[in-house]
């Protein structure tokens, strides 16, 4: 009798040691168990920790509840402003409702794949390229909204998308070096031109105040020369002041004037010098005279230049046909 219990007591524990076994379930922080009896859900949802189910009868599924990261293909399609472009994204998501994630949709991870790839190419041919170049925070947020739009109805998230890299061809990127390229040789060009500028207004302020001293030209020519002999060049240039001409052209008086001052008076009242009109006509008249006398010199040097050359042509041909003197004879 008593084996007969002990037998049915070991049975008993090994029956309830394996239904334990198989009724036992363990649900972890970051996950819930969601319960199908006979393919129907239950509504309670199993919280993280020991759980029991029905063995046969009960199927326990687990959700992963943690933030996913979701890379999205690269994909190539057409601007609005007719560029061909490869861009690739990455997509964060959770699930909040596992209920629906597991039975609103079959798979949730690869319908949220396939619908920021599309989104994705919707974005692409409504943008232009320098949105995606430089004004992808605005892009992000649209492509978020586009997908987290049907996702809500799939018990998923959407936490965040960003836009990871724009692929341009190589042409592309070439015309766009040219173009940066030129744009900074404009600006450059500019800046230059605004500096000449500015150093031509204060180069004609410095003329104005040097123009009011005289000195001050000469005074900086020296500085020049100093500044030019200090870096040890074996060639100095020494500019010659051209207002030193002038002062010299103002301090030679005039050739008519000198040949008026020659002349005597014309005729007239003793107590009367001549007047302007007479001194000027006198000054041009004995200009008009030396213009004469320099051009009949010319002349008579040029006259006996040609008369001592004919002379010596006569000599030679004289002297080559005069007949050579008889040997016995001698010369007159």
């Amino acid at each position: 009798m008593v084996e007969e219990l002990l037998t049915a007591v070991v049975a008993a524990g090994v029956g309830a040691a394996v239904y334990m076994g198989a009724a036992a379930r363990v649900v972890k922080q970051y996950e819930r168990g969601l319960v199908f009896r006979f393919g129907r859900l239950r509504e309670e949802i199993r919280p993280p920790g020991f759980t029991v189910i029905v063995p046969v009868i009960d199927r326990l599924r687990k959700v992963n509840m943690q933030i996913v990261t979701l890379p999205v293909p690269a994909q190539e399609g057409i601007t609005r402003d007719n560029v061909t472009v490869r861009v690739d994204a990455v997509v964060y998501f959770k699930v909040v409702d596992p209920a629906s994630a597991v039975v609103a949709v079959e798979d949730y991870r690869f319908a949220v794949s396939q619908m920021a790839q599309t989104s994705l190419r919707s974005i692409i041919g409504k943008s232009d390229l320098d949105d995606l170049l430089s004004n992808r925070e605005m892009l992000n947020q649209g492509l978020e909204l586009m997908i987290d739009s049907p996702a809500v109805g799939w018990g998923v998230q959407i936490d965040r998308v960003e836009i990871k890299d724009v692929s341009l061809p190589e042409t592309m990127k070439r015309s766009m070096a040219r173009q940066a390229e030129a744009d900074r040789e404009r600006r450059a060009r500019v800046i230059n031109a605004d500096a000449e500028l500015q150093a031509s207004h204060k180069l004609a302020e410095a003329a104005e105040v040097m123009s009011e001293q005289p000195s001050a030209l000469q005074l900086r020519l020296l500085h020049t020369i100093v500044a030019v002999a200090a870096e040890k060049n074996s060639t100095l240039v020494l500019p010659f002041p051209v207002e030193l001409l002038r002062f010299l052209e103002r301090a030679a008086p005039p050739p008519a004037a000198a040949a008026a001052r020659k002349e005597p008076a014309s005729a007239g009242p003793a107590s009367e010098g001549p007047g302007p009109v007479e001194v000027a006509g006198a000054a041009d008249a004995a200009a008009v005279d030396r213009r004469k006398a320099d051009a009949a010199a010319v002349d008579r040097g040029t006259a006996d230049a040609a008369a001592t050359v004919e002379r010596a042509a006569q000599e030679r041909t004289l002297g080559a046909a005069e007949p050579p003197p008889f040997p016995g004879e001698s010369p007159p």
